[in-house]
């Protein structure tokens, strides 16, 4: 070949080389030759040597690659394991590879959100499920019935109360335990009205003495408690004349024994009482000293059913009604029973097994009740005038004017004047 006019590197790098000398080498070869490939492939090489591989090949660890694009760098993770797009990636100048699939970690947030919402699904499918079966467990009796002369419907919604002195259920060991005697049948014990507002105003609860000197249908005058007595009597018959006395229409209709009375006040573990003098009543199996205590069922019982204080004991005796009333369900009302399954559910069973309601009345009236006494209810007493004795026996005859004005009020869905109500 003829002489070349400059010698450079890039002139350098084309000639042939000079016989016997080294062979050149391209930049990043072997120091040494490396086997394979015929001579024929390389020009400029002498025959029996090794030269450098063909232009857009390369070799790998001493075997060909494939393919005829660049050598580019892989980048390793952390698991050794290649990211990222090279040889056989499959991306722009791969050897048409499949791309591997990049792992992302998933978002935390949408587990928990999933798994809320399948909370919230359990619980509401226990909520409906657990609402028709206590609704289908309420007994239901015929308390409420249309009559002529029946009041108007009012604002607000007002239930009758009704604790009777059945021992339904009791057995001879539990009577003897509950100092209950052994009185067959049932009289109402406890009568209490309760009006809840439909606006934002407290609810109020109004004892109704069981010995107030009332006119009844079909049966002259005679003590309240004369009309669930009667053998045409009951719970209509004692509805209707609550209705026609107060001016009030009934919307719902409740009643408890003495042993349901037992049962829920120890499915919510008790309830605390105020009492407020030392209490000892061998028949009503109590012994109770002055001071806030905890009360089972069987001392609770007692506690509202002892005459053994106060000059007018039946008077004292609606004051301990209200006062156990409103703790018992304010607490069963209460987060720490509710939300507790160990504690609601016992109760809403002992609840739907222990009371009677009216035929209008459903579970979801009964929590409606619930909410709306622990909501610190006004508590008191219809307005008494006298105490008199007729036909021998010791009645109680309202304050008719202060009464009314008690009822009206309630009837207006207003609060009640304070000048009527107990102190």
């Amino acid at each position: 070949m003829a002489d070349w006019p400059e010698d450079d590197d890039r002139t350098r790098a084309l000639r042939s080389p000079t016989p016997g000398s080294a062979p050149q080498r391209a930049a990043g070869q072997p120091a040494h030759p490396l086997p394979g490939g015929p001579a024929s492939a390389r020009r400029g090489t002498p025959a029996g040597e090794e030269g450098p591989p063909p232009r857009g090949s390369s070799r790998v660890y001493g075997k060909a690659r494939s393919g005829s694009s660049p050598v580019r760098p892989l980048n390793a993770s952390s698991d050794g394991s290649h990211a990222g797009s090279g040889a056989g990636s499959g991306g722009p100048g791969g050897g048409g590879g499949s791309r591997m699939p990049s792992w992302r970690p998933k978002r935390p947030g949408r587990l928990i959100v999933r798994i809320l919402a399948g909370l919230l699904v359990v619980l509401l499918v226990v909520a409906i499920g657990g609402y028709f079966m206590i609704n289908s467990r309420l007994t239901r009796i015929e308390a409420l019935t249309d009559y002529e002369g029946r009041p108007a419907d009012t604002p607000g919604t007002n239930w009758l109360l009704v604790g009777s002195d059945s021992r339904e259920g009791l057995t001879a060991a539990q009577r003897k335990k509950l100092a209950t005697g052994k009185a067959v049948g049932r009289r109402t014990d406890t009568m209490m009205l309760l009006h809840i507002p439909d606006g934002d105003g407290r609810p109020t609860l109004v004892s109704l003495p069981r010995d107030s000197y009332v006119p009844i249908d079909g049966h002259g005058s005679d003590k309240l408690n004369a009309a669930y007595a009667f053998q045409d009597g009951g719970p209509k018959l004692l509805a209707k004349t609550v209705e026609k006395v107060t001016g009030l229409r009934l919307d719902h209709y409740m009643e408890i024994g003495f042993g349901g009375f037992v049962g829920i006040v120890d499915a919510i573990g008790g309830v605390e009482i105020d009492v407020k003098q030392a209490i000892k009543d061998p028949k009503a199996g109590i012994n109770l000293k002055k001071g806030l205590q905890l009360m089972d069922g069987g001392t609770a019982l007692g506690y509202v059913r002892t005459r053994a204080t106060g000059t007018i004991p039946d008077f004292d005796r609606t004051q301990r009604q209200r006062q156990f009333f409103s703790a018992v369900v304010k607490k069963a009302a209460s987060p720490g029973v509710l939300i507790n399954p160990f504690t609601s559910v016992p109760l809403a069973l002992s609840a739907a097994d222990s009371v009677s309601v009216g035929e209008e009345t459903g579970a979801f009236n009964l929590l409606s009740l619930g909410l709306a006494m622990g909501d610190n209810p006004v508590t008191t007493v219809v307005p008494v005038g006298s105490l008199p004795t007729i036909n021998g026996q010791a009645v109680v005859k309202w304050d008719r004017e202060k009464a009314l004005r008690l009822f009206d009020a309630l009837a207006e869905d207003k609060p009640v004047p304070k000048d009527v109500l107990a102190k």
